[in-house]
This record gives C-alpha cells, structure tokens and sequence, in this order.
C-alpha cells in the first residue's frame, strides 16, 4: 500500500524535477491534493515548453543559423531541413544490452513510427506474412489492412501450435505491448528462427521493463532483426503528454547477419528514414521532454508505473468478483487499463458517452477521473474502446498511479456506477 502522504511526496519530487529544468523555476508549492498535482504538473510542463520556444528561437525547421544550437534537456539536434535530416543525440529510453547497438529514428507520434518502418518494408519484400496476437493495437492493425498491401495478417492463435515456423513467404512477427495477459509470454518459449523480423511495440512498456528486455534476449538468442517502436507520450513524460514523439530503434547484434536465403533487412533502417522524410513524419525538437534520462527521471519513473501496475492488477480482481458480466477484458499483458462492456452491444457513439457520462458524474463527486483518450495519467482516464480482432466495442478504464486508499475507493465507485447505468439500460 502507498499512503495519500508517501504518494504526495513521490508527486513532489516529480513536480521538482520538472520544475528544475526551467531557467525561472516557478514558485512550486507542496501539492495537497490528486487535483494540485495535475495543475502544477500541467502548468510546470507548459511553461517548459513555452521556455524552449524563447530559448531557441533561432531554431525553426530551417537550420538558417549558424548561431543556433537546438537543444531539448540532453537531447541535442542538427538538421538543415527538420523534416527531412533531423539528426538527434541523447539519452535512450531503452536500457540496451553492452553487446548491442542500435539506431534511433525519432518520430511525431507512435503511429507514424510503425508506419514508416512496415512501409519501408515494401522497399525489401514484395509480399510477407505479419503474425499479430490477439489484442494488438487496433490502429495498426487497421493501417495494415488499408495501407500494406505487401503485407498479409495472420492472426497467431494461443496456443501458438507451429504458428511461428518458417513459411513461403517472409513472415514478421508484429509484438504489441497491449495484446492480452500471456500472450507475449506465450511466443517467448517458442522457437522463432523462422522468423525474418521482429516489430516489437513497447509503448505499455517502461522502456527499461524486464519483459522488453526478455524480447530483446529472444531475438538475440533466435538471430532475428529487431525493430522498437514505441510512443513517448503516455508512459514517458511522467504523466504530462509532454509532447507528440515516437521513435523505431533498430537493434543491431552480431547475431543479426543475414541467414542463407532469407531476407535482407539491413537496410530497413535507411528505408524507414526515407519513408519519414517523404510522409512529413518527425520529430519536433521541442517536444522532447528535457526531464528525461536522468538517474532521478528513471527512478520516478519506475516507481510511477510499478504504482499503476499494483492497481491495474487491484480493480482488475475487483472487478471480475463484483461486475464479472459486465467486463470485458481485465488481462492486458501491460495492466494499465481494463475495459468494460455493455449488457447491450455498444457501439463507438454509446460508448464514449459512456466512458463520458461515468467521468462526469464521478468527477462530481469528488473522483480524480476524467474522460481522457490516452493512458498513463495522474488521474484515472475513460474513453471508448474498440477490439479489431473481435470488432467489439467497450469503455476503458486507464489505470493511475493514485495512492492505494483513494484507487480503491475510485474503483468501488466505478463498479457501482456501471453496473447501476447498465442495469437501467438493460431494463428500457
């Protein structure tokens, strides 16, 4: 258990870390409340922004000064064209092992990550199988379908059987850090050396988590290439959406030499590049949160998600003894979220004025819950959810790291507040 003091204290040291990046630091009160928290933290990382944008004003997507030198925190950068040659150097937010190394393409988003990197293997391969396990992220899987024609899904099953053996075509295996509880687990005690490439997206992940680094050790030991992708601005901005940024990093050992007559994937790295710079997809300089990398950033931030899971794993065993028929999916390899279905078939409309109607109505009384359309806040985040692989739709409930008494009294209320609503829906 974390106490409401032991919580507010561990907020403070987040609040001071940012606020200690700013060149004018703000006059930072202790915060009292859940709600102190979100305010000074949102205020602290705007002001951080604003800061950058008077620091480097010679910096535009232009390098037309010889006099500027763009810098976010410890990432620096060199371009002459932002969009097309943005070079960055800085910290990882991956813990990589000694014997690797790897290249860093940033990005605008998690999504234009992994867009660039599958349509840059059009540049490689003609046709390829992509395995993906139930759960994956619904975008990418809806990006595949309309944009990838090279690309063929194939939903892996569990158990995965012979799902990952050598085929006639080339076959990637797409990882997604939000497919269910086991599944991930699941391919890792498999033999993958008839795999040809690896996607791996971590963004439920801390970058430094044991189960990145197990999938690292997997695609080692097997000699498959790896790609993370990844977005920066759920769980790596210390819950204040610092800035739109995704990278893919391409993982190079000296297990990854090309295998007689397999693929080539040496060059999917310069391939990906070109694809960012002719789609408009990279990074913006100042939405690099300049907190990162630190000792200290890496320990609040650790300490920040093992809070989030503790409680993910809470309302999740709540939830199945009190409202078992009416949860959906409350095992989600990264437990940061569960979600909750109708007694009735919700659609994307009766769902987000669900997940809005909950948040409203709980808010009122006092609850840190907002209706919010991402995850990995100080608060408790609802919104509509959508399973590609099943085409149902539910509410998802974003787990905080809120301190144990006030997460437990939150979740008793969402309980009673959805079985109450649906109940009633039922009834008309």
């Amino acid at each position: 258990m974390e106490t409401i003091r032991a919580y507010l204290e561990r907020k403070h040291e987040e609040l001071r870390l940012l606020n200690d990046g700013l060149r004018n630091p703000l006059d930072l009160a202790h915060p009292c409340s859940v709600d102190d928290v979100v305010r000074f933290k949102f205020q602290i990382t705007a002001a951080l922004r604003a800061e950058h944008e008077l620091q480097e004003w010679k910096a535009t997507e232009t390098a037309w000064s010889h006099t500027a030198d763009p810098a976010s925190g410890p990432f620096e950068f060199s371009y002459d064209y932002q969009r097309a040659d943005l070079t960055v150097r800085g910290p990882s937010f991956y813990e990589l092992d000694e014997a690797c190394t790897s290249t860093a393409i940033y990005t605008a988003s998690g999504m234009a990550a992994i867009s660039a990197v599958l349509l840059a293997c059009a540049r490689i391969v003609v046709k390829a199988d992509i395995l993906v396990l139930l759960g994956s992220y619904g975008e990418t899987l809806e990006l595949i379908r309309n944009f990838m024609p090279h690309l063929r899904i194939e939903p892996l099953p569990l158990p995965l059987g012979d799902g990952l053996a050598q085929g006639s075509s080339p076959r990637i295996l797409l990882l997604d850090s939000c497919s269910v509880a086991g599944a991930i687990e699941a391919v890792l005690r498999r033999d993958g050396s008839g795999l040809d490439l690896l996607v791996f997206d971590t963004t439920c992940f801390a970058g430094r988590s044991g189960r990145v680094r197990r999938v690292m050790q997997w695609a080692r030991r097997q000699g498959i290439p790896l790609v993370l992708v990844r977005s920066h601005n759920k769980l790596d901005s210390l819950g204040a959406e610092y800035g739109r940024l995704g990278s893919a990093v391409f993982v190079h050992g000296p297990e990854h030499r090309p295998r007689a007559g397999r693929v080539e994937w040496i060059r999917l790295a310069s391939e990906t590049r070109n694809a960012v710079r002719l789609l408009g997809g990279a990074a913006l300089p100042a939405h690099f949160p300049p907190f990162a990398g630190s000792a200290a950033y890496w320990a609040l931030t650790k300490r920040r998600v093992a809070a989030i899971l503790r409680n993910g794993r809470s309302s999740a065993r709540y939830f199945a003894a009190e409202i078992p028929a009416l949860s959906a999916q409350l095992r989600f390899a990264h437990g940061l979220y569960v979600t909750l279905r109708g007694r009735r078939a919700l659609d994307e409309a009766t769902a987000r004025q669900s997940a809005e109607d909950m948040s409203c109505e709980l808010r009122r009384k006092g609850f840190p819950i907002r209706h919010a359309g991402s995850f990995g806040f100080d608060f408790a985040a609802t919104e509509w959810f959508h399973d590609a692989t099943t085409d149902q739709y539910s509410v998802r409930v974003a787990v905080p790291d809120l301190p144990t008494e006030v997460w437990d009294d939150l979740t008793v209320a969402i309980a009673r507040w959805w079985r109450g609503h649906q109940s009633a829906a039922g009834d008309t």
